[in-house]
């Protein structure tokens, strides 16, 4: 049978990176999709784990032949996921998690339609802004700039299936392990899990 599509999009800040991890650890049944970038890996990051780390020829070479499924240029650095992973996994009934942006969700779409999308909500923006200030790593102008950017990514939230405010991590993480487990009872997925039941009873 062929595994599920989840496309995760919040605006920084909203807690997804968070929520995605415990969604891992909670359902060991997800696979995240690694991302390929041309940016240098940061201290910590490891090839493989956090990016598959390119050079940017390498990475034209592979948009060229058509291997991402959707990409896009973020300050001056590439970033792409691969299209032939995720089709063998999918292939294989292993359900797929990418977290990406509103932008490459429109990409993906194209050619999954049936992806299931959830998009991450902060309860308010001052709280939003307390959260990026709060990492201390950031100028007073690039939080106002990442406001801004947020601003602009939450107004495509229509265009997702679902959306979770993330006030309470834990009601948060609740609801996006509901929202999968629900999926999976799909009359389609239902009856190519258990063709044999439905042969016998229909």
């Amino acid at each position: 049978m062929s595994g599920h599509l989840y496309i995760l999009s919040a605006p920084s800040g909203a807690g997804k990176t968070t929520l995605v991890r415990l969604l891992l650890e909670k359902d060991p049944g997800i696979r995240l999709s690694i991302s390929t970038t041309t940016r240098s890996p940061r201290k910590g990051e490891a090839d493989g784990r956090e990016y598959h780390f390119v050079d940017v020829p390498t990475f034209r070479e592979r948009l060229e032949r058509d291997e991402f499924l959707e990409w896009a240029e973020v300050h001056g650095n590439y970033y792409g996921t691969s299209k032939r992973w995720i089709e063998a996994e999918m292939a294989a009934g292993r359900d797929v998690l990418l977290e990406i942006d509103w932008q490459g969700a429109q990409q993906v779409r194209k050619i999954f339609p049936g992806a299931i999308g959830v998009f991450i909500l902060p309860p308010s923006l001052e709280t939003l802004e307390l959260r990026l200030s709060g990492r201390g790593t950031d100028s007073a102008e690039t939080v106002a700039r990442r406001i801004a950017a947020a601003r602009d990514e939450m107004r495509h939230v229509d265009e997702f299936d679902y959306v979770i405010i993330n006030d309470r991590l834990q009601q948060a993480l609740d609801e996006l392990l509901l929202v999968v487990g629900a999926s999976r009872l799909d009359t389609a997925s239902q009856r190519q899990r258990h063709s044999a039941l439905f042969s016998s009873l229909l």
